[in-house]
């Protein structure tokens, strides 16, 4: 019998409210995004649309949780302690695991510790510490964790940007640890999903929101292969392929968490469940979003997709 294992998925929570900005903490960044938050984010991303999606992921009982980044807004201390606390709330470290996003290594946070306070969730487990010849670079990551037969590979694309940018990068030493771990004679066998929180293809974003390396990182698939790619950042539902040694390779993106107004043509807050289960060739992959389709409305059931994967 086919072992099928589940992850929820779920990006862009913008959970924590800015509160705290002290003049040591001032700068032209927060500035700028404090004004944003005021103007129009604070009517779009809502706590209690999070907290209907976070209990709907928990009654369908996954086995592994997935954050793929910008959980806090401006980068202030009290959001890092309040993203922890919301982090505890869908289940121990061992059952989530988070990469950070451009909101979440937004701008200097002084002496506070900013994202490494969430370390317990991004840190690889007992299989992960132990694969030979992987040596995590650029605050930890990339980092693996097994979930029964899959392999979360966890990528670091948020750096520090100027005003009015939301770029990212992974950086060589990060790009050639990828490699590395996606090569890794123990991961044989196992489904290999990467998470990371810019859309990692080449064209998905415009410049100043875009993965700077993305075509590297396509380099590396395109060597070394991956059953799937999960990430965030456009607030929308996306999917696209990547192209690997042995076939395509699904980069799927999903929406806000925690939207409950619309806004451009971004849908109202949302998750996904991937159903991760061997096939004959490879892996059966199959996408189930789910979310509000009314800003009254409950959760529901969007839309379900089978994906065809790269053979294993």
């Amino acid at each position: 019998m086919h072992q099928t294992t589940t992850i929820a998925h779920i990006s862009d929570v913008h959970v924590t409210p800015p509160r705290g900005l002290t003049p040591k903490l001032l700068n032209v960044k927060r500035t700028l995004g404090l004004m944003n938050w005021h103007r129009g984010r604070k009517r779009v991303h809502k706590a209690a649309v999070v907290d209907l999606l976070v209990g709907d992921m928990q009654e369908c009982n996954p086995d592994h949780f997935a954050v793929t980044g910008d959980l806090c807004n401006i980068g202030l201390p009290s959001e890092y302690t309040a993203a922890l606390a919301w982090l505890k709330r869908i289940g121990p470290a061992s059952d989530v695991t988070v990469v950070p996003g451009n909101h979440d290594i937004y701008t200097n946070t002084g002496k506070h510790p900013g994202v490494e306070l969430w370390r317990e969730f991004m840190s690889p487990d007992e299989f992960g510490s132990q694969l030979a010849g992987v040596a995590a670079t650029q605050r930890g990551f990339p980092f693996v964790r097994r979930v029964r037969n899959v392999a979360l590979v966890a990528v670091n694309s948020a750096v520090e940007t100027p005003p009015f940018v939301a770029a990212g990068r992974i950086g060589k030493e990060q790009l050639a640890a990828l490699e590395t771990v996606l090569q890794n004679e123990a991961l044989e066998g196992m489904a290999r999903v990467v998470l990371i929180h810019h859309p990692p293809l080449p064209g998905l974003a415009p410049k100043a929101r875009a993965l700077a390396d993305a075509e590297d990182f396509a380099a590396v698939l395109a060597r070394t292969g991956a059953e799937l790619v999960l990430h965030g950042h456009n607030h929308r539902d996306m999917l696209n392929w990547a192209h690997g040694p042995q076939g395509r390779i699904p980069v799927v993106g999903i929406a806000s968490g925690s939207a409950a107004a619309r806004h451009k043509d971004e849908p109202l807050g949302r998750y996904n469940i991937v159903r991760v289960t061997p096939a004959e060739k490879g892996w059966a992959i199959e996408v189930l979003g789910r979310g509000l389709l009314a800003v009254d409305g409950g959760v529901v059931e969007i839309e379900r997709e089978m994906l065809a994967c790269c053979d294993a």
